[in-house]
């Protein structure tokens, strides 16, 4: 079978298709494991042009998914399995209104349609946030929890839940949503997110270089280790549309950890004199967004499907080190 993930030139998605080239098979629509004969990452043509190595096995195709008929042309035919990750994240979401709804709902309408289109059933599974809550949703928040968005791009991924819910209960695909915490550690420049800070503390300092922190040392966030995400995204795509009994978004666990837990863990593992410095200079934009999130999450239904926990942020912050860091 083929396998497509949509951004998949970014960060989540190039690790995905080299657990999914690991692993070498997937569950198709009818639960059947299907070797996987091709990846297709699918992305904007400039971030395609940045990937500096495409995973053995996969191809790397720049596209615009609101374009209906490009979507429709790279699920290609025969047996496909579909990770939409492609997305307008949230500060470039609050600038951008008109785009966070071309690509974020748009280009995800053309994306179901084609799969509603294609030749055989299709599996999908997309990544949703927990920006779909606001301070009206509680605190924890889980799969019982009033979906409220306080930003644009909250509003936009509550849509997408909504789209994939109504698309399988019609049995027009077999969609599932996971509403992922904020994934760390991400390596390279800082992007666009409200929640790239979650990174950049760890990031930054272990380059050398200064950092400013955009959001005040004691704010908590729910956040997730990129190794947890990946393997309870293929764990989630796994499952059985009828074991999601009719509610197919599935809120990821998470820890919850402020910006002052979060260095404290990264001097335990790093000598001070060897990291960059750290100033603490809020920005009223993005303290803004980030209020609105809820800062704990209960995953439980997740590990009940069987999902895994989140990794601590010790664990987290080793794994970042040995990938990405030299001489760790």
């Amino acid at each position: 079978m083929r396998v497509v993930i949509t951004g998949g030139a970014g960060f989540l998605g190039t690790r995905l298709a080299e657990a999914l080239v690991a692993r070498g098979s997937l569950a198709d629509a009818d639960g059947r494991q299907q070797p996987i004969e091709q990846i297709t990452l699918y992305d904007q043509p400039d971030a395609v042009g940045r990937l500096t190595v495409t995973p053995a096995g996969c191809e790397a195709i720049g596209g615009d998914i609101s374009s209906a008929g490009e979507v429709g042309h790279v699920l290609g035919n025969g047996p496909v399995g579909v990770f939409h990750l492609a997305s307008i994240v949230s500060g470039h979401g609050e600038r951008d209104f008109d785009l966070a709804l071309r690509v974020n709902l748009d280009g995800a309408r053309h994306l179901l349609e084609a799969c509603r289109r294609h030749d055989h059933p299709v599996r999908l599974t997309t990544t949703s946030s927990l920006a779909v809550f606001g301070p009206a949703s509680g605190d924890p928040v889980g799969d019982d929890s009033l979906v409220q968005p306080a930003t644009t791009y909250g509003m936009t991924k509550a849509m997408l839940e909504l789209m994939i819910n109504d698309y399988s209960r019609k049995g027009f695909l077999d969609g599932r949503a996971a509403r992922l915490p904020t994934v760390i550690i991400r390596p390279g420049a800082p992007n666009a997110a409200a929640s790239s800070a979650a990174s950049a503390i760890f990031r930054e300092p272990l380059a050398g270089k200064d950092y400013r922190l955009p959001l005040t040392s004691d704010t908590l966030m729910a956040v997730a280790s990129v190794e947890s995400v990946i393997d309870n995204l293929i764990t989630l795509h796994e499952q059985p549309g009828e074991s999601l009994d009719g509610r197919r978004t599935v809120t990821f666990p998470g820890i919850s950890a402020t910006f002052v837990e979060m260095l404290g863990v990264l001097h335990d593992q790093v000598p001070a004199e060897q990291l960059g410095p750290v100033t603490v200079e809020p920005d009223p934009a993005v303290q803004q967004i980030v209020r609105t999130w809820p800062t704990r999450v209960d995953g439980s239904r997740g590990v009940a499907l069987g999902l895994r926990p989140a990794d601590d942020l010790a664990t987290t912050l080793s794994a970042y080190r040995a990938r990405y860091v030299q001489g760790a």
